[in-house]
């Protein structure tokens, strides 16, 4: 077995540094560092405590939010990775955004429209599952718009993102990244089971078919809008057990580097009376 790298270690490890140009190989999506089931699981549940326990100091601070977004190619395991990690914070002061198709409304505004009104306010936590990247993914697969429209997005993602940190919201990006192979898997396993049914639709067995050309889009959406201040993480999601703990590990250390602290009080507190 290979030696298990530290939970510090771990985010640097699967950030996309700035600059550098990814290249998406299927084999990485089964990496786990050396870390096993239990260690994963057990891992987990500390970095939920401790998520709780810095949303608790975002909320009472006030002067910080975070936006979290999850990208993934379908089966990706964007829902389950909510659930396991994201159920941590109070939902009083976390809200989830599913991004769909956008309605007629959203599209006669312009693409970032709909996304920038769900950008949760400070103090509070904003996760997105989809989000303005599928600007730069499905819209370039499918053609649904010409290429010379979609190609000035990823500088106006990057503007986008800057103008949120400079305002004080953090923005961390996740792409859950599975093997073609671990995809056949869970679309089959949903296909067996009666009560997953329901998350399968037929056009799916078509999107897989584009897997080339998604992956493609990927790989330039993560090259292009991996930045300082909005960083991309690439995480091996094919054992769901290591996916949630990284994800978790990444966000503890991304709360942590906010200069959090509870607001002093505007009276003093020994002179009050509880009659």
């Amino acid at each position: 077995m290979a030696d298990k790298l530290a939970p510090k270690q771990l985010p640097d490890e699967l950030l996309i540094k700035p600059g550098s140009k990814v290249d998406l190989d299927d084999k990485d999506a089964d990496r786990t560092f050396g870390w096993t089931k239990d260690e994963c699981e057990a891992a987990l549940k500390e970095n939920r405590k401790r998520l709780a326990d810095l949303q608790y100091e975002l909320y009472a601070d006030r002067r910080f939010g975070l936006l979290v977004v999850f990208q993934a190619i379908d089966g990706g395991g964007k829902d389950g990775t909510i659930r396991k990690v994201i159920t941590a914070f109070n939902p009083q002061g976390c809200s989830v955004t599913s991004f769909k198709a956008p309605s007629e409304e959203e599209r006669r505004h312009d693409y970032l429209w709909r996304i920038h009104k769900r950008v949760a306010p400070r103090g509070e936590i904003g996760v997105f599952n989809r989000s303005h990247y599928e600007d730069v993914l499905i819209v370039r697969v499918d053609n649904l718009v010409p290429k010379e429209v979609w190609s000035k997005r990823y500088d106006q993602i990057n503007e986008f993102e800057r103008m949120l940190t400079e305002n004080d919201i953090s923005v961390v990006k996740f792409f859950l990244q599975i093997s073609k192979d671990e995809q056949k898997r869970r679309f089959e396993k949903r296909l067996a089971e009666p009560d997953k049914i329901w998350k399968f639709e037929p056009a799916d067995v078509e999107k897989r078919k584009q897997w080339t050309e998604y992956r493609k889009a990927f790989e330039a959406a993560l090259t292009r809008c991996s930045t300082a201040g909005a960083p991309w993480y690439v995480i091996p999601a094919d054992r769901k057990w290591f996916r949630d703990f990284a994800v978790s590990q990444i966000l503890v250390r991304e709360l942590e580097k906010l200069p959090l602290r509870f607001p002093k009080p505007n009276f003093d507190p020994t002179s009050v009376q509880i009659p």
